[in-house]
């Protein structure tokens, strides 16, 4: 069955080298080459004469910026976009690859951080969803042997018979990779994978890539989290402006080596906070919960000052923010802004108080991908752009977004680009830009850097910095903990839905937070 049967050689040999075959100690030649590579799009050039070798049985990790390049990249090597120039090898042999389908035919798949699962079909189907043709017979049961033999081989332990719409993305996942290996895939494209996993789920799709390895598949995994990259990583590309700065085994790689290759800056540039003394308590919060989620929250936050929520998956970090917004009311509990009780049943109550929430969610729930930057920006106050006739006074809108444009550095052709075109680090300062227009007291920041790269990731440092000396009270929910613990003045401990422990800066250190996080 050329299904399930092992791609190529199992690879051996030191990590992060380019494996040797069995026969005679050669180097063997790349699954994949792509060699002096350009694109270009109108004035921006977003592949510079770039090049990348993948090999058989080797997980070869791509990092760096948005914006660096990584997205044209994959999709030059699936056959989306055709270079300008340079040239693509699969083998040593020099190839076109004219569509997805034809880059799918000589062994290239990609997978995604949203996984195109189809949910009313089972697993086995859409395994196999790719191999169906007009008028055939299916045979079922041969069909539910194959996905079942090839879950087995990578460790997965699913039904073949369940249906997708009961999987978690994280078995969501499972089922891409096990797709992929029913294509017959010779190099496997990850991209954020684990963007949307919990920990032990990414432990889990580190197993079966570890399978994948064993296979000789060849794996480009991309990951904004550097402690991924290093726990999976054989090797690892770092690409900045469209090309290529460097390439070199993982354990030739440090994390500081890596962060200054990626933006030209040291790590000890990041995480910068101004400290200074708050103000009065912007927002009190007594005994708030939710049946089921979180009970008996109490904290308050100062104007200028930033709290750190910091727990585990299900802690009810995310919960209590919701709750302070409005999304998902609490069921008891007080809430005060600048001491007067306030009654939230509704975002609009939220925002009428003064609370702004930007959401970890920022594709499906921060914005509107499809509308452009401007409209983004302004439509939280949209009704303060209209004039008496009740139309919108585009002029005004236009400045209001230049503003911020300006103020939050989002790079952008122009403000009527639609911002599902601009990179994760340029749409989160739009979502940013979008609750600033309304001036809020309190702003809650739900994973403010979740997703984009590092360099992004310090300016997002730097703004919340800047609102804080304004006078803004931060809510800082981070799954990051050394961004909580270098970001905060103080820090809240969460641990399924109650408040576990609460630091000042100067007492937090990472041993004692965490253990706030796990210990009973």
């Amino acid at each position: 069955m050329g299904a399930i049967d092992v791609v190529g050689d199992v690879a051996t040999g030191p990590i992060g080298a380019p494996r040797e075959s069995a026969a005679g100690g050669e180097q063997r030649r790349p699954v994949m080459t792509l060699a002096d590579v350009s694109k270009q799009f109108g004035a921006t050039r977003a592949l510079d004469r770039a090049g990348i070798e993948l090999y058989a049985g080797e997980v070869h990790a791509l990092v760096g910026e948005n914006g660096a390049g990584k997205s044209t990249l994959i999709k030059t090597m699936t056959g989306v976009h055709r270079p300008d120039a340079g040239e693509i090898s699969i083998d040593g042999v020099a190839v076109t690859l004219g569509s997805a389908a034809d880059a799918q035919r000589r062994g290239v798949v990609a997978i995604y951080q949203e996984p195109m699962i189809f949910p009313d079909l089972s697993v086995a189907e859409n395994i196999f969803m790719a191999h169906r043709g007009r008028g055939r017979l299916m045979r079922w049961r041969r069909m539910y042997d194959e996905a079942a033999a090839i879950l087995r081989s990578l460790d997965i332990d699913l039904d073949p018979r369940a249906p997708a719409k009961t999987l978690t993305v994280g078995a969501q996942q499972a089922v891409e990779i096990a797709k992929a290996i029913s294509l017959d895939a010779r190099v496997l494209i990850m991209d954020e994978p684990t963007a949307s996993l919990s920990a032990h789920e990414a432990q889990l799709l580190f197993r079966q890539v570890d399978r994948l390895r064993e296979r000789g598949v060849a794996v480009l995994f991309i990951s904004h989290r550097l402690d991924e990259v290093f726990r999976i990583a054989d090797r690892i590309t770092v690409f900045r402006d469209g090309r290529r700065i460097s390439s070199r085994p993982a354990a030739e790689m440090t994390e500081d080596l890596l962060v200054r290759e990626m933006v030209g800056r040291e790590v000890a540039d990041f995480f910068v906070r101004t400290r200074h003394a708050p103000g009065e308590v912007a927002l009190r919060v007594t005994d708030l919960s939710r049946s089921g989620t979180f009970e008996g929250v109490s904290f308050d936050v100062r104007a200028g000052e930033v709290v750190g929520f910091a727990g585990l998956v299900g802690a009810g970090r995310t919960d209590v923010g919701l709750a302070l917004f409005g999304i998902a009311p609490a069921d008891s509990g007080t809430i005060e802004v600048d001491g007067s009780a306030r009654r939230i049943a509704g975002p609009s109550d939220a925002l009428a108080t003064g609370i702004a929430y930007l959401t970890e969610d920022r594709r499906r729930l921060g914005l509107s991908l499809p509308q452009s930057v401007t409209s983004n920006i302004t439509l939280p106050r949209i009704g303060s752009f209209r004039g008496r006739f009740g139309l919108v006074d585009r002029r005004a809108e236009q400045r209001t977004a230049s503003t911020f444009r300006d103020r939050l550095s989002i790079r952008t052709a122009t403000l009527d680009t639609p911002v599902g075109n601009l990179s994760g680090g340029n749409q989160q300062k739009t979502m940013l830009a979008k609750w600033l227009n309304v001036a809020p007291r309190v702003l809650i920041l739900d994973e403010p850097t979740r997703g984009i790269d590092v360099g992004a990731k310090a300016d997002v440092h730097q703004l919340v910095d800047d609102l804080a000396r304004e006078g803004i009270a931060v809510v800082l929910i981070s799954s990051d903990l050394p961004e909580v613990l270098a970001m905060s003045d103080r820090i809240i401990v969460m641990r399924e839905g109650r408040v576990r422990g609460e630091f000042a800066h100067d007492e937090a250190d990472p041993e004692t937070v965490m253990a706030a996080m796990v210990k009973r």
